[in-house]
Order: structure tokens, then C-alpha cells, then sequence
């Protein structure tokens, strides 16, 4: 996510601090090279221009001219000023007074408005909501097919009617369904456009009339970049937008969209997609995404991700083993699972403030995939085989690597790690629980 950008910016702070003290020459010249920067990463010259100034007057100043640590100074006024050109705190949903309320969702085709439909109903549905889906796009071949194959996949209920009968009227139906199923959102999936066609907005403004929707969110496609402000321009226009969710955020290396779109039409983000399974979605903070920008970490979403992956009671179970240094195999196998649930380790690995630009090298996309390796090599072993790795012998191995599809040398890197971890157990003084279990309580 923003790899290239954050890597740019990074090489020019790193240079920054190796100065000492620094001249207005040195700031001149470092803030010329994050403007260049921005540009590449395709931000919108205006919102650039005035980027750069706010960060030149603020940096100019004796206060940061005569500090001991300059460059960390800087980097923080370059942090607040990201933090603001992206909206500055989090944008919540607007709920109706009187329930259901409605999310109607637009967008161009392509976007991944659909697919965001059934991700946000299950966001809504992890927060204890009661979303109904709704199938409005009539047009788009397999459309209605998609959301309601989505839905049973995610035990969502999904409205739809014969693709002959018109949106707006599929959708003032389903919002009386909503009622009579006590459903607490309405979120409607609307006909994507190839363009921006004044006779298709017209039909989402009849929608929006039928609706009366709490929000109007765009789902824009990030890696577009400029492309997707403009977009966002034209919908507020035609349809008044109350925010937006930018989608594939996971492969935008750049970041134009996402630093440009809220200045440039004043409409905030509210949820970002990071991947394609129906769980990679979350919440926007400005803050979290500019400090992961300038490889600050993101230890709050980390934190977060780690909640959804481990219960409680597991949670004490794990701490209890290693306090007395008991975890067998079949608790390393239940951690590499957890880890799994809790998304790739290369995204994790960008939350972890120093650490993201381990995310571009290859061997963390290497540990996903041994993982996997790592999985079937423990489920090729014996329930005693995991109890008692000790009696794993040559002959085992061989049988282990045969049935899993692996090598006697992927079984032993396998159990080294597994004693590394049992070593570490063992060093933890009583009454010490790793750090993560402890951020969980």
C-alpha cells in the first residue's frame, strides 16, 4: 500500500537526519524533493502546492531550525499535514433516526462496487448491525447473481426482484422489506456506468428520491488515481456523495487518489478495501495511513487485527503454556493459523513502525507461502508425532515430507523454528506473557 511513495519519503528523511542541525537550504532542498515525489505518486498539483507551502512555513521557523532533533521535527509537521490533506480525523456512517437506515453505493464499473456492497454489510454484521442487501443493478449481466451468491456465502439476506422491474422501484420495495424484517441498514447496489451518462444519473437521483439514503458513498478504484478524483468530482455533482470507500488500496503503490480526493472534493473516505477476501475492508484513519506512508507503523489496526484472529480464552490458554514451557507443535500449528486469519504478513509487516520496507522484499512473500508449507508438514505428523517432537527421527521426516508434499529439510527448518519458540518460552520469567497477549487483554 503507497510503497513507492512511502519508500521516496523515506530515503528523504533518512538523508535529513544524517545532517545534524539544518540550513533553510537543506529544507529548500528537501521539500522540493517530497514535491517531486507527491507528483510521481500522480497527487493533484494544487493539493501539492498547498502541501508544500504549510510544511515550508511551519519548517522555517526557529523553533525547528534550532532544535536538536530538526529532521524528526520536520518529519512530524510533514505527518500533521498528511494527516490533514486526508481528512484529518475518521468519518463515521451516518445512521437514520428511525432505522433502517440506507447506504446507497455508486460507481463506475469496475470498481468493485459489488463486491464492497457484500463487504461493507459484513463490517455492519461484525458490529452487531442487521444489514439487508439489496440487488438493484438490472443491467450488468450475472449482477443480481453475484450479491445474492455473496450473501448466502456471508449468511447476509439479500432483496431482489426480475431484472425487468425498474431500480428505483426494486429499491423503494426493499426499503419496506427493510422494515418488515426489523433489517437495521439497507445497503443498495446501483447499475455501475462506463461514464459519467446524464440519462444513468438521472436514475440514481429517482433512486436517491425513493431512499431518502443516510449516505451516498462512491466506490472509486484507487489505482486509478486521478482518474478516480475526477469520477468523485462528477458523482458529488450529479448526486451529492456523503463519502467514499476507495477499493484495491492493497495495490495502489502511488497514493494520488487517496491524497488528493478529500481535498479536492471535500467529501471524506470512510472505508478502504485491502484485498480481495470479503474481510479485507476497513475503517479509514488518516492518521494511521500517514503514519504507515512515512513507515511510522500501524500498531492500533495491527492491534485490531490481532483481536478478530485470537479469542480470550485461547489467549490465556497460550500464556499459560508458555509460562511453563509446554507448547507443543500442535500450538505452534494453532499460532501459524491465527497469523493466517489475520491477513498477509506483508501487510502486517507495513504495520510495525521500521519494518514496512521488509514488505517489499521478496522473503516476506516467501513466509506466506511457507506457512502453508509449515501447515502441511504439521497436519503430515501423528497426534503423538506433534505431543513429542523429540522422537521425530530420520525415518519420520521422510515419511512426514513425503506425505506433505515437502523435503526432510523443510521438517527440520520446520522444527528448528519450534525450538527457537520453546527457547524463548523458556527465558520468559513468571508471570511475563508476550506482548501481544498482553495488548489483547
Amino acid at each position: 500500500m503507497l510503497e513507492s511513495l512511502s519508500q521516496k519519503l523515506g530515503g528523504i528523511f533518512h538523508k535529513l537526519g544524517g545532517k545534524g542541525r539544518l540550513s533553510e537550504k537543506d529544507i529548500d532542498e528537501a521539500l522540493r524533493q517530497i514535491r517531486l515525489a507527491l507528483l510521481e505518486a500522480d497527487v493533484n498539483l494544487k493539493v501539492v502546492k498547498n502541501f508544500i507551502g504549510i510544511v515550508k512555513e511551519r519548517a522555517l521557523t526557529a523553533e525547528v531550525l534550532e532544535s536538536l532533533t530538526p529532521a524528526q521535527q520536520v518529519m512530524k509537521i510533514v505527518h500533521q499535514e498528511l494527516i490533514t490533506i486526508l481528512g484529518g480525523r475518521q468519518s463515521w456512517l451516518a445512521g437514520a433516526s428511525h432505522p433502517p437506515s440506507v447506504v446507497m453505493l455508486v460507481g463506475l464499473q469496475g470498481s468493485g462496487k459489488t463486491t464492497t456492497a457484500a463487504k461493507l454489510a459484513l463490517h455492519l454484521k461484525h458490529s452487531g448491525q442487521y444489514p439487508l442487501l439489496v440487488a438493484s443493478d438490472t443491467r450488468r449481466p450475472a449482477a443480481i447473481e453475484q450479491l445474492v451468491t455473496l450473501g448466502k456465502q456471508l449468511n447476509i439476506p439479500v432483496y431482489s426482484e426480475d431484472a425487468k422491474v425498474a431500480p428505483p422501484a426494486i429499491c423503494a420495495h426493499a426499503r419496506k422489506y427493510a422494515k418488515e424484517s426489523a433489517a437495521s441498514w439497507l445497503i443498495v447496489d446501483t447499475q455501475g456506468r462506463l461514464h459519467i451518462n446524464e440519462s444513468m444519473m438521472e436514475e440514481l437521483v429517482q433512486i436517491k428520491e425513493a431512499l431518502q439514503p443516510s449516505e451516498v458513498l462512491l466506490v472509486a478504484d484507487a489505482m486509478t488515481g486521478q482518474e478516480a478524483v475526477r469520477v468523485a468530482e462528477e458523482f458529488n455533482t450529479a448526486v451529492g456523495l456523503s463519502g467514499l470507500i476507495l477499493t484495491k488500496m492493497d495495490g495502489d503503490a502511488r497514493g494520488g487518489a487517496a491524497l488528493s480526493i478529500r481535498s479536492v472534493t471535500g467529501v471524506p473516505i470512510k472505508f478502504i478495501g485491502t484485498g480481495e477476501k470479503v474481510d479485507a475492508f476497513e475503517s479509514f484513519h488518516p492518521d494511521r495511513l500517514a503514519s504507515r506512508i512515512l513507515d511510522m507503523g500501524d500498531m492500533l489496526s495491527f492491534i485490531e487485527k490481532a483481536e478478530k484472529a485470537y479469542d480470550e480464552k485461547h489467549a490465556r490458554e497460550l500464556e499459560q503454556k508458555m509460562r511453563t514451557a509446554t507448547l507443543d507443535l500442535e500450538d505452534f500449528l494453532e499460532q501459524l493459523r491465527q497469523i493466517k486469519k489475520m491477513g498477509p504478513l506483508s501487510q502486517l509487516v507495513e504495520m510495525i513502525p521500521g519494518f514496512s520496507h521488509l514488505a517489499r522484499q521478496a522473503p516476506v512473500e516467501a513466509d506466506d507461502k511457507q506457512i502453508k508449507r509449515f501447515e502441511a508438514i504439521i497436519l503430515s505428523m501423528t497426534p503423538e508425532e506433534r505431543r513429542n517432537p523429540h522422537i521425530i527421527n530420520g525415518s519420520r521426516r521422510r515419511r512426514i515430507a513425503r506425505g506433505s508434499g515437502t523435503t526432510p529439510q523443510d521438517t527440520n527448518q520446520l522444527l528448528n523454528q519450534f525450538r527457537q519458540m520453546q527457547k524463548l518460552a523458556k527465558q520468559l520469567e513468571s508471570g511475563k506473557i508476550p506482548q501481544l497477549i498482553s495488548r489483547l487483554k
